[in-house]
């Protein structure tokens, strides 16, 4: 089995695959250990899959795992960690940005036993009002509310223990959000500086719209991290609330029809009534919303976790003697 896998989600990056594939073999090679290379096509429509596969023909050590369509980049990485057999596991884009000479100090700090190894763009070289504003700030937001002190959440350029990415499910865009939910787990995180590199070729998939999606995120993680396992202390809690108050109300209400029975109440307290109302329903609803929750959560801790995928084929070159090309077509999960 290989101590080192390194894992790239590729999406029409037919200018930088095999540039990257030669840096990344050059580099591996230098750090003296084994190591294979989960390559992941996320439903590209150039030639990433043809150039993908005419690596794999030439490099035993090289995996590529073609994805069915276009599923993102947090379900691709996902597609790679799943598909990696390393003891150590590291994710980097497919666009050159990331510097593949950064690995060995990523893996320097793996040696030292942190479980996850963060990279940090500490000089970044991106547009500054659309890129570096929303990005510190959601940065030191997400710090924050997960109480992990990193600088950088959003790069893709991260290393990790085999046996803590494979307990943290992935989907829709959490990959950026790894660290933080790594440390529920309880394991120990830090952060080294990376080269921040312009994109060479190609065209970038990233766009303002998907900074704003970034913050919606925040929320759901401030949630995982503090309610995964206990929906109903955060849902019960505001359906008590809301009962209480309701209840508070129509008491209140009760003690003023039994002291002046001509009183007519819905003319008189007509809003407070309806308020009332309002929130002992709310409250209930909250209530049973908490108990649903904890039903799921007894569900995913019981039952098959799926995949957020549907890979298409596996392609890897066979034993070093029989020097074929194996192709294997999966059903995958969705």
């Amino acid at each position: 089995m290989a101590k080192y896998s390194i894992v790239v989600p590729f999406h029409n990056e037919e200018e930088n695959v095999t540039v990257l594939y030669a840096r990344l073999k050059q580099v591996m090679e230098q750090v003296g250990e084994t190591f294979e290379l989960v390559l992941v096509d996320d439903g590209s429509n150039d030639r990433t899959y043809k150039l993908l596969e005419e690596i794999a023909a030439v490099d035993s050590r090289v995996l590529v795992v073609k994805l069915w369509r276009n599923f993102g980049q947090t379900s691709a990485l996902a597609a790679g960690f799943d598909h990696a057999a390393g003891e150590f596991i590291l994710a980097m884009d497919g666009d050159l940005q990331h510097d593949p000479n950064d690995i060995p100090a990523f893996l320097e700090k793996l040696d030292e036993g942190y479980d996850v190894v963060s990279g940090w763009r500490k000089e970044r070289i991106d547009n500054f009002v659309f890129r570096r504003i929303p990005s510190r700030c959601a940065n030191w937001v997400m710090a924050k509310l997960s109480g992990v002190d990193i600088h950088d959440f959003g790069t893709t350029f991260k290393a990790y223990r085999r046996e803590i990415i494979h307990n943290i499910p992935l989907y829709g865009e959490m990959h950026r959000f790894i660290p933080a939910l790594a440390s529920w787990y309880g394991a120990s995180i830090c952060e080294i500086p990376i080269h921040n590199v312009n994109r060479e070729r190609g065209r970038s998939h990233y766009g303002l719209g998907r900074t704003f999606r970034v913050f919606f995120d925040l929320l759901t993680i401030r949630f995982l991290l503090r309610y995964m396992t206990r929906p109903l202390h955060f849902f019960g809690g505001l359906g008590v609330l809301g009962i209480l108050s309701g209840s508070a109300m129509a008491i209140i209400l009760l003690a003023l029809k039994l002291f002046n029975p001509h009183m007519d109440v819905m003319y008189h307290h007509g809003p407070m009534f309806v308020i009332g109302s309002v929130l002992i329903v709310a409250g209930i609803q909250l209530l049973a919303i908490g108990l649903l929750g904890e039903l799921q959560v007894r569900h995913y801790y019981t039952g098959q976790h799926p995949a957020s995928y549907t890979v298409d084929r596996l392609v890897r070159l066979a034993a070093a003697d029989e020097q074929s090309l194996m192709s294997e077509r999966q059903d995958g999960n969705f």
